[in-house]
C-alpha cells in the first residue's frame, strides 16, 4: 500500500519548512552561482591543461575512442551496480527508524539526488533526498537527516581506512611525500570524526540544551540524533560497514576498469592504486563548493595519475575524462530521464514494505 504524505503528531508538525519551490532542481540551475560554480571550474582546468606542454590535446580523442568497448560497458556496469547497494543501506537505516522503505523506492530517491548533486553546489542533493522522504512518506525529516548523515559517517571511515590501506599496499617501496601528506589528513579526518560522534553520543543534547536556542531546535537536535543513533547499533554495524566497504569498491573498480579500457602501455597503475586515486577524489566531492567537485577532482586525479604514479599527462587525462564521463555525465543524463519520469518528485507515495 501507498503511505501517506504528512506527518503525524505536534513535534513533527513543528518541523522546519522545506518547500518544493526551495529545492526546485530548474529553478536552481537558473541561479547565476549555480552556473558560475559549473562554468568557472571547467574553464579554470581547461586552461590549466592548454597551459602546460605535457599535453598533447590531439592525441587525447584518439585514444580515448580506441578504447575497448566491453571493458568499458563492464566499467559502467559494476558503478551502477553500487546504487542498489546504496539502496539497501540507506533502507536498512531508515527501517531501524520505524518505517519500512523498499529498497527500490530508497534506491530511486538516492539516485534523483545524485542528479541534483552532479548539477548543483553545496551537497543540496542529501537535503534534496531527505525531502522527497518525507513527501512520499509519514517520517520526520530531521530523523531521516540523521541517516543521511550516518551514511556520510560511514563513507568517510571508508573512504580514509581504505584509502589508507590501498596506498599502504601500493607504496610499500616507500612512502612519496605527497601519499604522507594524504594520509596525516586521512588519519586526522577519523580522529576528528569519533571525536564528534562521542560527543554527540554523550553531550549533544546538554550542549544544545545549554545554548541560547530556540526550543524548537532542540527539538529538531533530538529527532536528528535519534535518526543517527537508532540507525545504527552493535548487531547492525557488521552489514553496514560490509555493505559500505562494497560500494566504494564499486567506484575503484569502475576506475581499474577505465584504465584497461584505455590499453596504455605507459600506465601500471593496478587496483590498489585504482583504489586510492579513487578514494583519494571521492573526498574532494565532500567539498560542497561545485557540482560532483568539477574542476577539483579532475584536478586532482590527473595531479595524483601524474606525479605519484608517474602516468604521462595526456594518458592520465584519457583516464579521468572516461571516468568522470561514467560517473558524473551519465548520472546527469539518465538522472534527468529518471527525473522526468518519477513520481517520487510529486509526492506520489512509496510503497511499505512487508
Amino acid at each position: 500500500m501507498s503511505a501517506g504524505i504528512h506527518d503525524t503528531g505536534a513535534a513533527e508538525d513543528r518541523e522546519p519548512e522545506v518547500t518544493a519551490d526551495q529545492l526546485s532542481l530548474v529553478r536552481r540551475l537558473r541561479q547565476p552561482r549555480t552556473i558560475i560554480s559549473i562554468v568557472l571550474p571547467l574553464a579554470l582546468l581547461a586552461l590549466f591543461v592548454r597551459s602546460l606542454p605535457g599535453f598533447r590535446l590531439d592525441e587525447l580523442p584518439d585514444k580515448i575512442l580506441n578504447a575497448d568497448g566491453p571493458m568499458l560497458l563492464l566499467a559502467f556496469t559494476v558503478f551502477y551496480l553500487g546504487f542498489p547497494l546504496r539502496g539497501l543501506r540507506w533502507t536498512w537505516l531508515v527501517r531501524r527508524t520505524g518505517f519500512p522503505l523498499r529498497v527500490r523506492d530508497g534506491t530511486e530517491i538516492i539516485f534523483l539526488s545524485w542528479l541534483v548533486n552532479c548539477l548543483v553546489p553545496a551537497k543540496l542533493g542529501d537535503v534534496y533526498r531527505a525531502y522527497l522522504l518525507k513527501i512520499n512518506s509519514p517520517v520526520s525529516l530531521s530523523r531521516t537527516f540523521g541517516t543521511v548523515f550516518v551514511e556520510r559517517i560511514l563513507d568517510l571511515f571508508a573512504i580514509v581506512v581504505l584509502g589508507l590501506a590501498a596506498g599502504w599496499v601500493s607504496f610499500r617501496s616507500g612512502l612519496p611525500g605527497e601519499v604522507q601528506v594524504v594520509f596525516a589528513i586521512g588519519v586526522v579526518i577519523v580522529i576528528v570524526l569519533a571525536a564528534g560522534l562521542l560527543t554527540m553520543r554523550n553531550f549533544g543534547r546538554r550542549i544544545m540544551v545549554a545554548l541560547p536556542v530556540p526550543h524548537r531546535i532542540v527539538e529538531f537536535y533530538d529527532r536528528f540524533e535519534e535518526g543517527v543513533f537508532a540507525s545504527v547499533g552493535l548487531r547492525a554495524l557488521p552489514g553496514l560497514v560490509i555493505l559500505t566497504g562494497l560500494i566504494w569498491a564499486t567506484e575503484a573498480t569502475r576506475l581499474y576498469l577505465v584504465v584497461q579500457a584505455l590499453g596504455l602501455p605507459d600506465v601500471h597503475l593496478g587496483i590498489s592504486g585504482a583504489f586510492f586515486i579513487a578514494l583519494s577524489a571521492s573526498l574532494l566531492t565532500a567539498i560542497p563548493i561545485t557540482p560532483a567537485g568539477l574542476g577539483f577532482v579532475e584536478g586532482a586525479v590527473v595531479g595524483l595519475l601524474t606525479i605519484v604514479y608517474g602516468v604521462p599527462q595526456t594518458e592520465a587525462l584519457a583516464i579521468t575524462v572516461v571516468d568522470r564521463t561514467i560517473s558524473v555525465l551519465t548520472i546527469i543524463i539518465l538522472g534527468t530521464i529518471a527525473y522526468a519520469i518519477s513520481g517520487k518528485r510529486r509526492g506520489a507515495g512509496v510503497t511499505v514494505s512487508t
